[in-house]
């Protein structure tokens, strides 16, 4: 006679699929195989082994901000802005260090048919320390704001094209024979004027109250009117290419258009390098 002591021989007690060696007798909720305490993930009903939830977060939906970054992971950061601010101080000690590197860094419409990428690199350089510290903090402020909402990618693009927009807006209103053209200019100014232009764009398709940005935008362009040594036509250039990028960012956006922001940029990109090619070619200078 045999009898029954309500033990399982080992051999026959369920195992983790993934970790023979782990005896479970907890079950996958969708699939039903054993998983252990490694291989268990939590959901809103029961538990789900690894490759089940592995599979579920696959076709679950990508929540996406109004910018178009994905809601989680490193949503709510600010590393690039922080990178950003970092590479300019870095730029600006290096700058005093060796000075020839600013005369290489430097954006004139003079040069920059022969030294195009001076276009960008005056972006992360500036006057003085007056001028990094407001042009810094006014970054921190926007980014706080901007590079969660826009994502990493979405955030360095409108940065760098809005760089660009100013300097190329500086070309475009310069003529060779007023001293704009030999004229170097430096700062972020371009580039944080494009952030407004995007958080503007951004204020309005959430239906939020404009009056602050507006109020804070005209104050700014005002500023660069007003006081002297400003480059106010790399405000304007910056402003208008950051409502633009930003509006496409936000429009691809909604549309769940993956290749939209890349488009926007090339665009934006092309539609910048053409206008810089017409001016040259107005003045009779060549790119090289």
């Amino acid at each position: 006679m045999t009898h029954s002591y309500g033990e399982q021989h080992p051999a026959l007690a369920p195992t983790c699929p993934r970790h023979p060696d782990q005896v479970t007798y907890v079950s996958c909720q969708r699939c039903g195989q054993p998983t252990c305490t490694k291989c268990q993930v939590q959901a809103p009903v029961g538990v789900r082994c690894v490759d089940c939830a592995r599979e579920f977060n696959k076709r679950a939906p990508v929540k996406r901000t109004l910018g178009g970054a994905k809601v989680g992971g490193f949503t709510g950061t600010t590393q690039v802005t922080m990178g950003i601010i970092y590479l300019c101080v870095a730029v600006q000690l290096l700058g005093w260090v060796f000075p020839s590197l600013r005369q290489l860094l430097i954006f004139g419409p003079a040069i920059g048919a022969s030294e195009p990428w001076r276009m960008l690199t005056s972006a992360f350089l500036h006057a003085n320390l007056w001028h990094l510290a407001l042009n810094m903090f006014a970054l921190w402020m926007l980014g706080q704001g901007l590079e969660p909402i826009l994502g990493k990618a979405r955030f360095i693009l409108l940065y760098l094209l809005s760089a660009l927009g100013g300097s190329t807006f500086v070309l475009l209103l310069a003529s060779p024979s007023s001293m704009d053209w030999v004229t170097g200019t430096v700062g972020a100014s371009g580039a944080i004027f494009g952030l407004f232009g995007a958080l503007f764009v951004l204020n309005k398709k959430a239906k939020a109250d404009m009056r602050a940005i507006t109020i804070l935008i005209a104050v700014n362009l005002a500023y660069g009117f007003i006081v002297a040594g400003i480059s106010w036509q790399a405000h304007i250039g910056g402003l208008v290419t950051g409502a633009i990028v930003g509006y496409g960012f936000i429009y691809s956006a909604q549309k769940k258009w993956a290749w939209g922001a890349w488009a926007t940029a090339a665009g934006v990109a092309a539609a910048l390098a053409a206008a810089v090619i017409v001016k040259y070619a107005s003045v009779g200078v060549t790119l090289v």
